[in-house]
Parts: structure tokens; C-alpha cells; sequence
């Protein structure tokens, strides 16, 4: 009676094992055959065998089960992100084991998913659908651990897409890691369109140029993406109101980065939006000492000073800007408009003159001074228009300097530009 009892049981546990293994065979068949819709049904009972699989038959599930959710790519996203997780149990569970049976066939589809996500991310993002832009960058991330770089786009899409709470989980998770964007970019050319693709890793081209789908490979070193992150999570804070953590975020990346220009930057322009002026323009001042030949720095300073009504102070960043590049436009168009911003105060005091002959002396000496503003602002905007003649602003302003100061001939021409520029735009 004992023998028979033992016999029994040996049977019962034949019958689940093959029980178990029919299970995942019906999954491996529908998922050959492309129907993924009887793949996900065959794999409800297949998962309520799953802890009693021996080692073979689990991975084999964890196989299948990823491709069946994936189903080529038409999956839900719950379900494309349930493939990604049996992929890493896979992976993870054959590295245990020690037993890559499957993993090599999953690293190929892996390479077939990031392409896929790439491709679906840049798409969504040509069409400003920012949500599918960032979790596709994340999905690509999550594909292969080691392409942070794909992680940092998700993060920067959710900025563009105002997906602030994602932004900040994911700068968070970057943070975490220790992530500065420093290090080697992968390029190769797309075989089929001519452009050249980012890969952010040498795994992943190797991969695409071993397939035939991408040659000319080439490297390039990245810069630090610290302040990038920094500016981003504090200008989150700032949008939300919440400038304390905003300044603490900048503080944070400074530990890890304290002499990053871009971080500087970023503190500098943080600083200005919640209208500290003044670390403004210490900290402005700072990175200039990293990058002296900054004009944009030297051109915001100017602006800054011409807005406090300081003629001199912003006078003398424009025209450092103008020596650094000659053809720097903004710096001219200001400067012109910082000098004509000194004839309302000239305008003012002859208003406030009276008839007697020391006030009509006092007239003229005025109306002198106001005609020499306008002739110290004409060689700035010819200069403008020798590089940029299409520019009706300039055109316009010098039309009616021209006009101020009696110059009949030039007001003329400059009225036919500006006519013309009119009638094209």
C-alpha cells in the first residue's frame, strides 16, 4: 500500500510538471505564429505555475511571456512596461543560474526595442507629444541601464511638456546615480536615411553596425549636463513657487560640480528670475573670470545696467561685447538705444527753459547736445546693416535719425529701404 502511495505521487508530480510545460509551450507557439492575443490569454495560466517551474521552463517563460506583452511593439504601455520587467527577471535569473540560454536571443530584441523606443520618442517629439516623447526615452533606458543618456532626454521632453512631476523623479533618479553626462558620445550614420545617430553606447552601434543598419562610426567626448539638470529642477521650483528648493537644487550639483560654467549660469539665471540682481551679477562676473570672451554675459550685464539708467556702466559691456565680436548685433542695437534713451532727459530741460536770452543760450546748447546723440548713434546702425540690411528696425531708426538731423538725402534712401523691406515682409 506504502509502494503505491509513492507511485501515485510520482505520477502527480510528472503530470503538473508537463502540466507546466504545455502551458509555455502554448505561449512559445502563439507568440511564433504572431498571435499575441492568445500569447497573453495562455499566459494567465501559465503564471499560476510559475513558482513551482523548474529553472528551465521558468526562463523559458520569462522569454516568451516579454515577447508576448511586447507583441512587436503594438503592446499597451502597461503591458510594453510588464515585457520590460520578464526581460530583467529573465536576465537577471539566467545570471544567477549561470545558464545564458535566452539571454543573447533577448540582448538582439532588446537592440530591436531601443531602436523602436528611439524611433517612437523623436517621432512624438517632431509632433510636440511630449508625454509619448518622454516615456519612449525612458522605455529605451530601461531597455539598456547602461544608455543614461536616453534617461536624461525623458527628463528633458517632461520640461518641454511642463511634465514637471516626471521631470523631477527622473533628475532625482539621474542625482542618485551620480549622473554628470560626462564621457564618450557613440555616432554612426543611418545606412538607409544619411543622418548620422547619437548611441549612447558603443555595445548598442556595435550591435547596429554588426547588422548592417549603420556605418561610419565616430566618437566624440560630451560636456558635463550638471548645470543643464540643475537649471531645469530649480526652474521647476521657481515655476511652482517654491524658490527655496530651487536654490537648494543649484547648491546640490555645485557639490558635485562647483567650477561647471554651465552651473554658474544656471545659479546666475535663477538668481535673476527670482530677482536677485545682485548675485546676478557677482555670479555672472565669476564665470566670466572662466570664459572671458562670453559676449552674451557681457551684453546681459549691459542690459542690466542700462535698465538702472547706469549710461556708462552699460556702454562700456556693450562695447567689450562689440571688441569680442564685431558682428554682434544686439550689442549694437542697444547701444543705440541706450544712447537715444539720454534725449528724454535733454528734451526735458528744454521743456523747462523759459524765454530769456540766457535760456535761449541754454536752448541751443541743448538742441546741439540732442543732434550729437543722434550722429554718435548713425555708425552703429550703419554697422548693422553693412551684416544684416534686411533689418527694418535699424532701417526705420536710422530713416528718422536722418530726418532729425536734416540729412534730406540719406532720409530719402532710407525710406525707400524701409518702404521696400515693408512690401516683402
Amino acid at each position: 500500500m506504502k509502494k503505491y502511495a509513492i507511485l501515485g505521487l510520482v505520477l502527480m508530480i510528472c503530470s503538473f510538471a508537463i502540466a507546466q510545460k504545455k502551458e509555455v509551450k502554448e505561449i512559445e507557439k502563439a507568440v511564433k505564429n504572431n498571435n499575441f492575443a492568445d500569447a497573453k490569454s495562455a499566459l494567465i495560466n501559465a503564471e499560476a505555475l510559475l513558482s513551482s517551474m523548474d529553472d528551465k521552463t521558468k526562463a523559458k517563460f520569462y522569454f516568451f511571456k516579454g515577447q508576448a506583452l511586447y507583441a512587436n511593439g503594438a503592446g499597451s504601455d502597461p503591458e510594453i512596461n510588464e515585457a520590460l520587467n520578464s526581460f530583467k527577471a529573465l536576465t537577471d535569473f539566467e545570471a544567477q543560474s549561470g545558464k545564458l540560454v535566452y539571454t543573447p536571443q533577448v540582448d538582439q530584441i532588446k537592440l530591436n526595442m531601443s531602436n523602436a523606443f528611439i524611433q517612437k520618442a523623436s517621432d512624438a517629439l517632431e509632433q510636440k507629444k511630449y508625454d509619448v516623447s518622454a516615456a519612449n526615452f525612458d522605455r529605451a533606458y530601461r531597455v539598456s541601464p547602461t544608455d543614461t543618456l536616453y534617461l536624461f532626454n525623458s527628463a528633458t521632453v517632461a520640461v518641454m511638456g511642463k511634465i514637471y512631476d516626471k521631470a523631477l523623479k527622473i533628475y532625482d533618479e539621474l542625482l542618485e546615480m551620480g549622473y554628470t553626462g560626462v564621457g564618450v558620445e557613440y555616432f554612426a550614420r543611418d545606412v538607409d536615411t544619411g543622418e548620422e545617430q547619437s548611441f549612447s553606447s558603443e555595445t548598442l552601434r556595435s550591435l547596429s553596425i554588426k547588422a548592417g543598419t549603420h556605418d561610419n562610426a565616430r566618437n566624440e567626448m560630451s560636456e558635463s549636463k550638471v548645470g543643464e539638470m540643475a537649471k531645469n529642477v530649480a526652474l521647476i521650483y521657481v515655476e511652482q513657487g517654491d524658490n527655496d528648493k530651487a536654490v537648494e537644487a543649484i547648491e546640490r550639483a555645485k557639490l558635485t560640480s562647483p567650477n561647471d560654467f554651465n552651473l554658474l549660469i544656471s545659479e546666475a539665471n535663477i538668481q535673476y528670475k527670482i530677482g536677485n540682481k545682485e548675485k546676478y551679477i557677482k555670479l555672472v562676473n565669476q564665470a566670466l573670470s572662466i570664459n572671458p570672451n562670453n559676449v552674451d554675459l557681457y551684453f546681459n550685464l549691459g542690459v542690466i545696467a542700462a535698465a538702472d539708467k547706469n549710461y556708462e556702466e552699460a556702454s562700456k559691456y556693450y562695447l567689450k561685447a562689440m571688441e569680442i565680436d564685431p558682428t554682434y548685433i544686439n550689442a549694437k542695437m542697444n547701444m543705440v538705444a541706450l544712447i537715444l534713451d539720454q534725449e528724454q532727459g535733454i528734451i526735458n530741460e528744454m521743456n523747462d527753459l523759459g524765454s530769456s536770452a540766457a535760456d535761449d543760450k541754454k536752448y541751443e546748447e541743448l538742441r546741439e547736445r540732442r543732434q550729437q546723440l543722434y550722429k554718435e548713434a548713425i555708425p552703429y546702425l550703419t554697422d548693422v546693416l553693412e551684416s544684416n540690411p534686411d533689418n527694418l528696425s535699424a532701417v526705420k531708426t536710422l530713416m528718422n535719425i536722418y530726418s532729425a538731423v536734416g540729412d534730406e538725402e540719406n532720409y530719402k534712401a532710407m525710406k525707400v529701404t524701409a518702404d521696400a523691406l515693408e512690401n516683402k515682409n
